[in-house]
C-alpha cells in the first residue's frame, strides 16, 4: 500500500494547528491508513495509506482530509480558480497513441523543499496506484516560466524531436530516450508498437514532456519556481482527470492559484474541472448499513467530517456533495461507508456474547480429509498444482475428451490459457518436471476443475516406476471406492489416454465418474516422460450424491 513520509511540523503548518503528535497518531489510523515509523518527539512521520484513498497520498491532502475529521474546518474545501488565457491544442495525431489530456496552471506558489519531496512521492504513488505503472496515466509538473505558451500536444516520428531529458546533459531523440534513458527502458513497452510518440511543445518548439516517459531536463522546478504548468496524459479519460484535480489541490493547500487551461482541438474544454458531484443518501438506509440511529443531523456530521458538504431535503433524504477529488466514492455503498468513518469506528462496539461455541470442520473438509488419508495409506504423496492450464495439455496431448473450457481474456503466457478441465495434465506436467528424481513416484491430488464453468472437486493418482500394469491402478482405483462405500461397475474406456485394452471407467448408477488405466506410451512421450505411467481420475460431487448432499 502506499506509504508517504512527511515533517510533523509541515503537517501542523498546513493543518493551521499544532495537533498532539500523540493525537495523530491516534486519529489518522481511523480514516483509513496505518502509522509507519513514528517515535515520541521525532519530526519525521510515515503513514501507510490504503490505496482506494489516493486525495490522501500526499501531505497536502493528508492535511485537507485531517482538518476535516478533526473537526478543525468540517465540510468540503472549495477551491477558487481563475479563467487563464493560456491555451494547448490536442492535436487528431495523439489520438490512436495516447488520447487523454488535462492540465492546469498554478500561479504564484512558493515552490520548498517540502512541496517539490511531497509532489515528487504524490506523482509517484498516483503512477503506481490509478495510473498503472503509467500505462493508464503520467503527471508532469513543470517551471511555466521557461516556456512559451501556447502549448501543443502531438505524436511526433521518433527521430523528428530531439530534446534534454531530465536528469541528463545532452540532447536525444525520442528512440535513443527508450533505449538509453533509465526512464525511457523501464517504461518502453508502453510505447511498443507505436509508431509516432506523444510530445508535449511550447510555442518555440520547447520540449516540456515525452509522455508517459520523461520530462524536459528545461522545466525541471526548482525552489526559484513561481508558476507551475501540470500536465496529465493517458489512455482513461476518467483517471486522467481525477489524478489532475488531486495533484492542483495538493498545490492550492501551498498557496498556489488554480488557472484553467483552455484545451482546443479534438479535445475543448477548460481544465481542471473541480465541479463536486450530487448524490441523495437515505437517512434509513444510512442507519441500517451502519446499524446505529444517527438520524439527519448525525448523518451530515458524519459527511462533513470526511470533507464533503451535505444538507437534509427531506426527513429520510439527505443531499451530498462530493469532492472531485474523490475517486474512489462510485456508488452508493462508498458514501454509506463514509458516514461509517465519520461517524468513528471506535464508536462501534458492544457486550461480547457470553455463549461458548466450539469450531469444527465442515462437511466438504471433512470429506476431503477421509480422502487424503485413503491416497496418503495408498502410499501416495499429496502435491497442489495451479488451476490454470491450456487446452493443448488438457485434451491434445492427454487424450481425455474436450470440454468447454472456462478461458482466460488477456493470458500472460501460453502455458495459462484456461481452467482446467481435468487434473490429470497438472499432475503429469509435475511428473515432468521430476523425471531426474528416484522412482518409483506416486503421486495424488484432491482439487477443483472446471465444467461448463463450474467448479467441481476431482480427485487423481499417477504412479510412475520402471514397470507399472493395469492390476496396480485398478487395485488402487477398487481401494477407493470401496472406501467410500459405493456401489460401482466397471467398463471399458476407449480414450486414447490408455494403451489399448487397459483403461477402464469407473460407474456409478449409470453415470461414469471415473477412469483409470495404463498411460499410452504416446501421451508419456509427448509429457516428455521417460518411465510408464499409470493414473486414475474421479469425479468426487458424482460419488456423493444423492448420500448426504453434496459435500463440496
Amino acid at each position: 500500500m502506499p506509504v508517504i513520509n512527511f515533517k510533523y511540523g509541515d503537517l501542523c503548518s498546513l493543518l493551521g494547528q499544532n495537533v498532539p503528535q500523540e493525537v495523530l497518531v491516534e486519529k489518522i489510523p481511523l480514516i483509513g491508513a496505518d502509522m509507519h515509523d513514528t517515535e515520541g518527539d521525532s519530526n519525521d512521520m510515515s503513514v501507510e495509506f490504503f490505496p482506494d484513498r489516493p486525495d490522501l497520498f500526499s501531505v497536502e491532502g493528508l492535511a485537507r482530509g485531517l482538518r476535516a475529521f478533526l473537526d478543525i474546518t468540517p465540510g468540503m474545501k472549495e477551491y477558487r480558480t481563475v479563467k487563464g488565457n493560456i491555451r494547448v491544442k490536442v492535436d487528431e495525431s495523439v489520438m490512436t497513441v495516447r488520447p487523454y489530456f488535462s492540465c492546469a496552471v498554478i500561479r504564484n506558489i512558493d515552490v520548498t523543499d517540502d512541496l517539490i519531496r511531497s509532489m515528487m512521492e504524490l506523482q509517484e504513488k498516483l503512477h503506481l496506484t490509478i495510473g498503472r505503472k503509467r500505462s493508464k496515466l503520467a503527471i508532469g509538473i513543470h517551471d511555466l516560466d521557461k516556456v512559451a505558451p501556447p502549448f501543443v500536444y502531438k505524436a511526433v516520428s521518433p527521430k523528428e524531436v530531439r530534446f534534454v531529458p531530465l536528469t541528463c546533459t545532452e540532447e536525444m531523440d525520442l528512440d535513443q530516450i527508450l533505449g538509453s534513458h533509465s526512464k525511457g527502458v523501464e517504461y518502453a513497452e508502453l510505447l511498443k508498437g507505436k509508431k509516432k510518440y506523444p510530445i508535449i511543445l511550447d510555442k518555440n518548439n520547447n520540449v516540456l514532456s515525452f509522455p508517459p516517459i520523461i520530462n524536459g531536463a528545461l522545466t525541471t522546478v526548482t525552489t526559484g519556481s513561481r508558476n507551475l504548468f501540470v500536465d496529465v496524459t493517458g489512455t482513461d479519460q476518467k483517471a486522467v482527470k481525477g489524478a489532475l484535480d488531486i495533484v492542483v489541490t495538493s498545490l492550492a493547500e501551498r498557496g498556489g492559484t488554480i488557472e484553467t487551461v483552455e484545451l482546443e482541438g479534438s479535445l475543448a474544454f477548460r481544465s481542471p474541472d473541480l465541479s463536486p458531484r450530487s448524490v441523495s443518501i437515505s437517512v434509513k438506509r444510512a442507519e441500517k448499513f451502519i446499524g446505529v440511529e444517527l438520524g439527519s443531523e448525525g448523518v451530515i456530521r458524519a459527511l462533513k467530517r470526511m470533507g464533503m458538504n451535505a444538507e437534509s431535503t427531506s426527513k429520510d433524504n439527505v443531499k451530498v456533495q462530493i469532492p472531485a477529488t474523490r475517486l474512489d466514492i462510485m456508488h452508493e455503498v462508498d458514501v454509506l461507508e463514509d458516514i461509517a468513518v465519520g461517524y468513528g469506528f471506535e464508536r462501534f462496539g458492544g457486550s461480547y456474547s457470553s455463549a461458548q461455541t466450539a469450531g469444527s470442520l465442515s462437511p466438504d473438509s471433512l470429506f476431503s480429509e477421509k480422502i487424503r488419508d485413503i491416497m496418503i495409506g495408498l502410499g501416495f504423496s499429496e502435491v497442489t498444482t495451479l488451476t490454470l492450464s491450456n487446452e493443448n495439455d488438457e485434451f491434445k496431448l492427454s487424450g481425455l475428451p474436450p470440454k468447454k473450457s472456462t478461458q482466460i481474456l488477456n493470458p500472460i503466457t501460453e502455458d495459462h490459457t484456461c481452467l482446467r478441465s481435468y487434473l490429470m495434465p497438472s499432475l503429469m506436467r509435475i511428473l515432468r518436471h521430476n523425471k531426474h528424481r528416484d522412482l518409483p513416484q506416486r503421486i495424488f491430488e484432491v482439487g477443483y476443475v472446471s465444467s461448463d464453468h463450474s467448479s467441481i472437486p476431482h480427485l487423481c493418482a499417477l504412479s510412475t516406476a520402471s514397470k507399472v500394469s493395469f492390476t496396480e491402478i485398478k487395485s488402487v482405483a477398487e481401494s477407493i471406492v470401496r472406501e467410500l462405500a459405493v456401489n460401482y461397475e466397471l467398463s471399458s474406456c476407449s480414450y486414447r489416454t490408455f494403451v489399448e485394452g487397459r483403461g477402464a471407467k469407473i460407474v456409478v448408477d449409470g453415470k461414469e465418474v471415473g477412469i483409470f488405466g495404463e498411460v499410452s506410451p504416446k501421451v508419456v512421450i509427448d509429457f516428455e516422460i521417460t518411465h510408464p505411467v499409470i493414473m486414475f481420475e474421479m469425479d468426487l460431487s458424482s460419488l456423493i450424491s444423492g448420500k448426504e448432499g453434496r459435500l463440496f
